[in-house]
């Protein structure tokens, strides 16, 4: 067997390492199977495909997507991934959803370190209902509850994490501290019924250590202190247990009054709390079909990034193709190395594909082809709005002119003026516009003329 080949083999092996993981729910285990699969072998489609269905079986969406956009480039037909990916985009609403539940999870995280561990867990219940396999919600809700000391609640949600990911390693060490604590608060209980004994005397109950010198005489003393303690049980009882009684009472009414008083306080907190969120909910609601729409912005802008280095290194496409293919991505949605990708890309291609579309918009403004001359020199100036001294901004200027859109002609003559004042068509740029604003002003004498009464 050669090199070649044990490294397939290696990548399979570790593919259905994986695949039976995952076949048992073991996400985490299954996931670092299929990264190492990868690391033998980047074109294991099978491998990566599944990768991405883990990610998303455990809420990582965005995840699943990288590998999914990344498989599809690696294999464009017959690829699963296609499916996958057009399933997560077409559900709108879903994408929404996640969208909102990872941000109200980096929320909670913020409500965290700011000691505000209640209404963390507040939020935390909403992002779990609304994206119920979102590991790291139910695993950060149940670290508050360990926190706060609410061992059922946080039983109930490790259960919920461990049916997501069976053997992840973060929910399995904190079913582990919820044992250890609670095993710790029943040793001490427990331990207190051991070390000491109740016994009564007279009208009192002593509480004494188990092994006390003391208990060991108290058989001795209970006879004589029998008649001492029904005496002195006489006089409490006359003396001090007629008032206390009263005394009793109003302190008990006076506790009442405070716990009331706590209660009501503790609930203005909680509906204070919950306003807030609510009002939290509200202002991020009308930010959220922006978020959405930003999330498949961005995964076509990788998308159509990755699609045209393909083109570009095959050489076998046309600099006006791969510069249309460029303009439909929006730079400010990729990253840092995504964003380099992209500039090398538009050095390289740019300058010829603005050669091209130039001609092509002079050509169509001699024929008085206003529309081609539109389309051909909009995209010269998208490529590049200084192209020959402001002269893609002066012809797209005269091609809005000639087919009657005088408020456009009007803007890009006006951008030669400001940016370009020193070129040769500077000067004809400022005749034109007088020309558009003196036909402009006729006309709104003309069809106005009570207005300025």
């Amino acid at each position: 067997m050669d090199y070649a080949k044990k490294i397939v083999y290696q990548s399979n092996y570790w593919y259905n390492d994986g695949l039976r993981k995952a076949q048992i729910r073991d996400m985490s285990g299954a996931a670092k199977s299929l990264r190492i699969s990868l690391q033998f072998n980047r074109e294991n489609i099978a491998a990566r495909n599944l990768l991405g269905l883990v990610y998303y079986g455990t809420g990582e969406v965005a995840e699943a997507l990288v590998e999914w956009i990344i498989s599809k480039n690696l294999r464009p037909r017959d690829n699963i991934a296609n499916y996958f990916i057009k399933e997560v985009q077409a559900s709108a609403n879903e994408l929404e959803t996640i969208n909102q539940a990872v941000k109200k999870y980096n929320q909670c995280l913020g409500y965290c370190r700011q000691n505000g561990e209640d209404l963390a867990i507040i939020q935390l219940k909403q992002v779990i209902i609304s994206h119920p396999s979102f590991l790291k919600a139910h695993q950060l809700l149940a670290l508050l509850y360990l926190h706060t000391e609410q061992y059922s609640r946080a039983r109930q949600v490790l259960r919920a994490a461990r049916r997501i990911d069976t053997a992840n390693e973060i929910t399995l060490r904190y079913m582990h501290e919820l044992t250890a604590r609670r095993g710790r608060g029943r040793r001490i209980e427990k331990k207190k019924k051991d070390d000491a004994v109740e016994y009564n005397l007279g009208n009192e109950t002593i509480i004494q250590p188990k092994h006390s010198a003391v208990r060991s005489m108290a058989s001795h003393l209970a006879v004589a202190n029998i008649f001492i303690g029904a005496a002195i049980g006489a006089a409490i009882i006359w003396f001090l247990v007629a008032p206390a009684v009263n005394q009793s009472r109003s302190e008990r009414m006076n506790n009442q009054m405070r716990e009331y008083s706590e209660q009501i306080d503790s609930l203005q907190a909680q509906i204070s709390a919950q306003t807030r969120t609510l009002d939290n909910y509200r202002a991020e609601s009308e930010s959220a079909e922006a978020d959405a729409k930003k999330a498949a912005s961005t995964s076509d802008s990788y998308e159509n990034l990755i699609s045209v280095m393909d083109q570009y290194n095959s050489g076998s496409y046309e600099s006006n193709t791969l510069a249309d293919s460029l303009l439909n991505i929006t730079r400010d949605n990729l990253g840092d190395t995504g964003k380099a990708q992209y500039d090398d890309l538009t050095e390289a291609i740019y300058p010829r594909a603005c050669e091209n579309r130039m001609s092509e918009g002079r050509n169509a403004l001699s024929a008085e082809n206003y529309e081609d001359a539109i389309t051909a020199l909009a995209k010269v100036v998208r490529m590049d709005a200084g192209y020959n001294d402001g002269e893609a901004l002066f012809r797209l200027a005269e091609a809005y002119m000639g087919s009657g859109d005088n408020e456009n002609a009007a803007t890009y003559f006006q951008r030669v003026v400001d940016e370009y004042g020193d070129s040769q068509y500077a000067e004809e740029a400022a005749s034109n516009l007088e020309t558009i604003n003196g036909s402009s002003g006729s006309g709104d004498n003309g069809d106005g003329s009570s207005g300025g009464q």
